[in-house]
């Protein structure tokens, strides 16, 4: 539910501050300008300091309070991304967002994005990666027969079959924020593998809403899928999928690859916007990774992580 305002400064350091002047409450993000490092506000010509929120300039007045600032959120630009750090109770970041290095030196270039709204809770998401036995049910159906669950099982693509083995793991400690998925993906066609389609993903979690997907083929290159989760209501949740791929790849590659990988995905969505988060379900031996990873999670939450008053012990908020 925060509004924030995102600019680049004539430096060119990105900053991100609250949306709304602390005067009279302007969008500084819609109608407000770059003025050297600051923002400038579209009501009053108020201007912010993106480095700290320090209110430089007000034009019609003799003196600046010293008070008069606006909110600045720490964030950093990589991997082609501005990413801000959220805490509850306002603790400054505890650890740093990797870079790509094929990313940053341009050996793997952006071949496109996906955009979905997901109507659940922001865990439900992540938790997928230790759901691993979910893989072979929802995700083995050819994706010929697309996203609707009402058809994925249909004959007509039954001589098609996707075929996975993952593993999830936690990392240890300095990135026990950090876990990972491993995925050696194959398929049949007519009962036998068709090894063109063998594909291996590694999937790295990173804090509770950025996934790094490394996809490794043996004739078709390598890239990476960016998942980004943002929350924009309490079960509401923006995720944005970009794909990166060897340059020297043509690009209707990396273009069938997010495709498919978009496909699946919608498949999950369904489920997801229609399924009820269960704090104590019932599970079997084959399914731990679950219990692990809401172990794992709950570093993610607080003392004062916001919850609706109802049903605290459930993930409503």
């Amino acid at each position: 539910g925060e509004q924030l305002a995102a600019f680049r400064a004539e430096d060119g350091q990105a900053y991100v501050v609250d949306a709304y002047c602390p005067h009279l409450g302007a969008n500084l993000g819609t109608g407000g300008r770059v003025v050297g490092n600051c923002i400038e506000c579209p009501f009053h010509g108020w201007q912010f300091r993106g480095e700290d929120g320090k209110c430089t300039r007000i034009p019609y007045a003799e003196k600046v309070p010293d008070f008069a600032k606006v909110r600045t959120w720490p964030s950093c630009e990589v991997n082609g991304m501005l990413l801000v750090w959220y805490h509850c109770e306002g603790v400054a970041p505890t650890w740093a967002v990797p870079e790509q290095r094929e990313i940053t030196t341009k050996e793997w270039v952006f071949r496109g994005q996906t955009e979905h709204f997901v109507d659940a809770h922001i865990q439900e998401i992540p938790e997928n990666a230790a759901d691993t036995a979910h893989l072979d049910f929802l995700h083995g159906p050819a994706i010929l027969g697309g996203s609707d669950l009402r058809y994925t099982r249909s004959r007509l693509w039954d001589f098609m079959k996707h075929n996975w083995k993952a593993e999830w793991q936690l990392e240890p400690e300095p990135n026990k924020h950090c876990s990972h998925l491993l995925v050696q993906h194959s398929a049949t066609i007519f009962g036998k593998h068709f090894s063109l389609m063998d594909l291996t993903v590694s999937a790295r979690q990173v804090g509770p809403g950025l996934v790094f997907l490394i996809f490794k083929h043996a004739f078709l290159g390598q890239g990476i899928i960016l998942q980004t989760v943002t929350p924009l209501e309490p079960l509401l949740q923006k995720v944005v999928h970009i794909i990166y791929y060897q340059k020297n790849v043509p690009a209707i590659i990396p273009k069938f690859i997010l495709r498919a990988e978009c496909i699946q995905f919608e498949r999950d969505i369904t489920i997801w916007n229609n399924k009820k988060y269960l704090s104590k379900p019932l599970l079997v031996k084959e399914d731990s990774g679950i219990q692990k990873h809401r172990r794992w999670y709950s570093q993610f939450y607080s003392e004062k992580s916001r919850r609706l008053p109802v049903q605290k012990e459930d993930l409503d908020w």
